[in-house]
């Protein structure tokens, strides 16, 4: 079978890899996002596709068009020959004429059971909404967004204290295993294929850096925690504090705990100095501040915070706070 791989992202890299390993798979071409500035330095560089295809003996076969629906974008693929388009995290949205270039379709393999968090970011959100199982599922794709006639699932628990960063590994082999199941179906024309129910789509949004600012008052410690775990490493969880010398800066949430159980103070306050840390009163519940950082600082565990600022009390405002020596 002719392949054509479409990927940016570190998740499609790995998949790219399994269908190099795979026997009876021809990798004909590699499609990724064109060299753009990364990293805090900004400089130019592949992604993570680019370089793993390059690290495979595959950079004769990669293409980095700057619009895929160009004429000469599908020209150049029409070339390849591919059987089928296998799309994993490529960051652009692919036209009718790319999706009904390959005889076989466009396969998407998406990190979510659809119809469930269609979008983006399915494996941070899936996280953050609190649910007890997600899975990857292989998509035949067409012109809505994530919307295609689905293919094959596969299903995973998600345990208590899942990141994403382990959440991604385990769907990445999950999602491997699952493409490469489904493409000798595929090619013998005997693959099922299933219609989404539209009216049960949930959607899971490309991540803002204002998702992570935590509303005290809008959030529980439940959901606090749990977005925590999701979204690190980006955008991360914080909050802001104010300085002795009266700036205002970010204290990130890297590790916390829910105390459960109401205060008499008012979200966003301390409502108790803990021996691990301090425990800041949320909508419900309070929320004990493990493993933070704030703004120009290394991270710290809470009680090497608290040691540092013997004037910390319970009561202060956490968006009030005056932070000693200097920060």
């Amino acid at each position: 079978m002719r392949v054509v791989f479409a990927g940016s992202a570190e998740v499609s890299a790995d998949l790219l890899e399994a269908l190099y390993l795979a026997p009876g798979v021809k990798l004909t071409g590699v499609v990724t996002q064109p060299d753009r500035p990364r990293g805090r330095s900004q400089k130019f560089g592949p992604c993570p596709c680019k370089i793993r295809a390059e690290g495979l003996g595959l950079g004769n076969v990669v293409f980095t068009p700057e619009k895929i629906n160009a004429p000469e974008s599908l020209e150049q693929i029409a070339k390849m020959k591919p059987d089928v388009l296998v799309v994993v995290a490529y960051g652009q949205f692919l036209g009718t004429k790319l999706l009904n270039l390959p005889p076989l379709g466009c396969v998407n393999i998406h990190y979510s059971l659809l119809p469930l968090l269609r979008g983006a970011a399915p494996v941070q959100w899936a996280l953050a909404n609190g649910f007890a199982q997600t899975g990857v599922t292989a998509m035949l794709m067409n012109e809505g967004m994530d919307s295609g006639d689905i293919l094959d699932t596969a299903v995973t628990q998600i345990a208590e204290k899942e990141t994403s960063d382990t959440l991604f590994r385990r769907l990445n082999k999950m999602g491997a295993s699952l493409l490469l199941r489904i493409l000798p179906s595929l090619a013998l024309g005997m693959i099922r294929r299933v219609p989404q129910n539209h009216t049960e789509a949930t959607f899971a949004p490309k991540l803002k850096k204002h998702d992570g600012f935590i509303a005290w008052d809008a959030l529980s410690a439940a959901d606090i925690e749990r977005r925590i775990r999701a979204f690190n490493p980006w955008p991360g969880t914080f909050t802001d504090y104010d300085t002795a010398k009266g700036q205002t800066k970010k204290l990130k949430i890297y590790k916390a705990a829910i105390i459960p159980g109401n205060s008499p103070f008012k979200p966003g306050q301390i409502s108790a100095l803990h021996p691990e840390g301090f425990v800041i009163q949320c909508r419900e519940d309070g929320l004990l501040l493990l493993s933070i950082q704030s703004e120009g600082k290394p991270v710290r565990t809470g009680i090497e915070f608290l040691n540092g600022r013997p004037l910390l009390k319970v009561g202060d405002r956490l968006s009030k706070l005056k932070i000693e020596n200097g920060e």
